[in-house]
C-alpha cells in the first residue's frame, strides 16, 4: 500500500465555513485522517449556502470538505463533550475557528487541550488575530475591504471590487496547512506540541508582495489599475475581434518579438516605448496602437499566434473553457469522488514518489459518528479507510 506524507496523522477538525476546511482538506488530500465535529442538526454554516445544490449538500459545503469524516456532536452536552475531549487526546493536530474565549466553557480552548494532550498542534484561525481585533467577526469580504485587496481591484475610474472569490480564505487555509506542517515538523524533532495561529488580515498583508513593497518604498498608496499592472507594460488585457487578450510582457526582447509578430515593426525603436519604463509612461497609447492590430483577428486567433512565438498570452476564459485549457495540456484538473459526489477540483501538488490519497466524497452530516465513538473507546483500534456509501448500501 503506497505511504502518503500525512499517514498516521488524525486532525481533529473543528473549523466551518472555508478557511478551516479547506486547510483540513489539503491535509486529507496528503493522507491525514481527518475527523469533521459538526453540530447536530445543522452542522457546518456551508451545508445550507446554496443554491447551487448537489445531491447531498451545497456545492459549496463539498468544495472544500472532502476525504473526511463527520460526527455530530453537541460541545453542551456532557456526553458528547467528553467524546470531543477524548478525540482531542487521540488527535496529532485540531483546527478551530471559534470566536476566541468561546471553547474555553467547553474545555477545548489551547491550555485545556494542551493538558489533555501536551503534543497536540493546536491551530486557531480567526479575523483579525487574538489581540485587538479577537472579537471582530472574519469575514473574508470585509476583510477583502480592511486589508486594502478592494483599494486596488477594479477599474481605475470604477468603484472598489472584492476577487470573484474569497480569496482570503483559500490564503489563510494554505498558510494553516503550511504552519500545521512545519509544527509536526518542529514536534518529530523536539517532542513538543504548540499553538499555531494564522488570521485573515494577516494572509492577505502577506500575500500584496510587490504591491505592499511599493507603498513601503514610496510611502504612496497603489492604485486600482483594472487589468493593468503598476510597473510593466503592455502587461494587460488588449481588445481583439470578439473578445480580450492577456499579454504579458515581461522584457525589451520580448517586446520587440511582439510587434513583429503584429507587423508594428518600428515600435520597439520608437523613443517613447524603447525601455519599458518608457513604455509604462506612454502606456495608452501603446495600447491605442496595439489594439488597431490586434482588433482584426479574434482573441484564440491571436494567442495560437503568439504563443507559437513564445509570448505569453491568452484569452480570457470562463471557467468551463479554463478548465477544458488545463485538460487540453494534460494537468487532470477534476477528480470524481463518486457515490454520486460533485467532480472535485484536484490538489494541485503532484509528487514523484507518491500519489494523493484517494479521494473520498464530502461526508453526510453525523454519517460516521458510530465509526469514530467505536474507535475512540478502542486505544488499539485504527480507523479503517473510509468506506464507500455505494458499499454500505
Amino acid at each position: 500500500m503506497e505511504t502518503l506524507p500525512m499517514d498516521g496523522v488524525v486532525v481533529a477538525d473543528f473549523s466551518r465555513v472555508l478557511a478551516g476546511p479547506y486547510a483540513t482538506m489539503l491535509l486529507a488530500d496528503l493522507g491525514a485522517t481527518v475527523i469533521k465535529v459538526e453540530r447536530p442538526g445543522t452542522g457546518d454554516d456551508t451545508r445550507t449556502w446554496g443554491p447551487p445544490w448537489t445531491e447531498h449538500s451545497s456545492s459549496y459545503f463539498e468544495s472544500v470538505n472532502r476525504g473526511k469524516r463527520s460526527i455530530a456532536l453537541d460541545l453542551g452536552d456532557p456526553q458528547d463533550r467528553a467524546a470531543a475531549h477524548d478525540l482531542v487526546r487521540r488527535a496529532d493536530v485540531l483546527v478551530e475557528n471559534f470566536r476566541p474565549g468561546s471553547l474555553a466553557r467547553h474545555g477545548l480552548d489551547h491550555a485545556a487541550a494542551r493538558e489533555l494532550n501536551p503534543r497536540l498542534i493546536y491551530t486557531s484561525i480567526s479575523g483579525f488575530g487574538s489581540d485587538g481585533g479577537a472579537e471582530l467577526p472574519g469575514y473574508d469580504f470585509v476583510v477583502q475591504a480592511l486589508g486594502g485587496l478592494m483599494s486596488i481591484t477594479g477599474e481605475a475610474d470604477g468603484p472598489p471590487m472584492k476577487a470573484g472569490v474569497a480569496l482570503v480564505d483559500v490564503l489563510t487555509g494554505k498558510d494553516a496547512a503550511l504552519g500545521i506542517m512545519a509544527a509536526l515538523r518542529h514536534r518529530e524533532l523536539t517532542g513538543e506540541g504548540q499553538h499555531v495561529e494564522v488570521n485573515l488580515l494577516s494572509s492577505l498583508l502577506a500575500s500584496l508582495v510587490n504591491q505592499m513593497s511599493g507603498l513601503l518604498t514610496t510611502g504612496t498608496a497603489p492604485r486600482r489599475m483594472g487589468n493593468r499592472h503598476p510597473s510593466i507594460a503592455p502587461y494587460e488585457t488588449l481588445r481583439c475581434e470578439d473578445a480580450f487578450l492577456a499579454v504579458a510582457v515581461g522584457n525589451d526582447g520580448q517586446f520587440r518579438k511582439l510587434c513583429g509578430a503584429l507587423g508594428l515593426l518600428g515600435l520597439p525603436d520608437d523613443e517613447r516605448f524603447a525601455t519599458n519604463a518608457q513604455r509604462v509612461a506612454h502606456r495608452d497609447e501603446l495600447v491605442r496602437q496595439l489594439e488597431n492590430v490586434l482588433g482584426a483577428r479574434t482573441a484564440a486567433d491571436w494567442q495560437e499566434r503568439l504563443q507559437g512565438l513564445g509570448i505569453a498570452c491568452g484569452q480570457v476564459n470562463d471557467l468551463a473553457q479554463a478548465v477544458h485549457y488545463a485538460e487540453s495540456l494534460g494537468l487532470r484538473p477534476l477528480v470524481d469522488p463518486g457515490d454520486g459526489a460533485t467532480t472535485q477540483v484536484r490538489m494541485p501538488i503532484d509528487f514523484s514518489a507518491h500519489g494523493s490519497a484517494e479521494v473520498t466524497p464530502p461526508p453526510l452530516l453525523g454519517e460516521h459518528g458510530k465509526e469514530v465513538l467505536a474507535w475512540l473507546e478502542d486505544p488499539e483500534q485504527p480507523l479503517s479507510p473510509i468506506a464507500s456509501r455505494r458499499n454500505q448500501q
